[in-house]
Formats: C-alpha cells, structure tokens, sequence
C-alpha cells in the first residue's frame, strides 16, 4: 500500500470510530435499559407509555401488559408502549403542571375579552 491511499483511509477509520462512540454504543444501551425496564415490569406499578398514557398495570404477559387506565377500564398493549415506570413523586409534578396552564389559559382568555371590551358579549364567558 501506497503511503497516500494510507493517508486518505485514516480520516474515514477515524470518522466510523467517532460515529460509533457519540451515536451507536449510546443509543444501544438506551436499548438496553428500556428492554430490562420492560421486563421488570409487575402488576402494581404506575408507567407511562411512549403516547403519554399513564396507567397501573394489572397483569404482564409475555409481550403483553394489560393496564388500567381508569377505575374497571382494563386495556391490553405491548411491554414495547411502556415508554417509563412513574414514581409518586414525577406524577405529582405533572398533575400540577397542567394545574398550571389551565391557570394560564384562563388568564390568556380574560386578557382577550378586556382587550376586545363589548364587542365580546354576545360570546359565552366562563
């Protein structure tokens, strides 16, 4: 082998290297740990799937969970949905995230009816 063709293989070695530290070793031990995640899963536990649902789990199938969404509401969905287990404390936090953006629209709205002043009565207010 010549010493140029050396010289112009190294950047492309150097380049599959880097791209195999910064984004494949990384996103296959995201894999990974959502895999054991999903195969820990146990009746009782609270999660959230990858559509934004959160659920208890009832019952774990081989590749089946079968959660409750709501009081005698029972739904079946792959263990692949199961996007994270919910401890008490991140359930809290988002309860009072939407608390506070209905707050928001709420003033967002009464800005736009003292901005439009009488023009707005003929419209239903809450």
């Amino acid at each position: 082998m010549d010493m140029g063709q050396l010289t112009s293989i190294v950047p492309l070695i150097l380049l599959v290297v880097v791209f195999y530290f910064l984004l494949i070793r990384p996103q296959r031990k995201r894999q990974q740990e959502a895999i054991q995640m999903q195969n820990s899963l146990t009746p009782g536990a609270r999660v959230m799937t990858t559509t934004g649902l959160f659920a208890t789990v009832v019952a774990v199938d081989n590749e089946d969970v079968i959660l409750e969404v709501a009081p005698g509401i029972e739904t079946r969905w792959v263990k692949a949905a199961i996007g994270r287990v919910v401890t008490p404390g991140d359930a809290s936090t988002s309860e009072s995230r939407s608390g506070e953006d209905g707050e928001e629209d709420d003033n967002e709205s009464e800005a736009t009816v003292e901005r439009n002043g009488d023009q707005g009565s003929s419209t239903k207010q809450s």
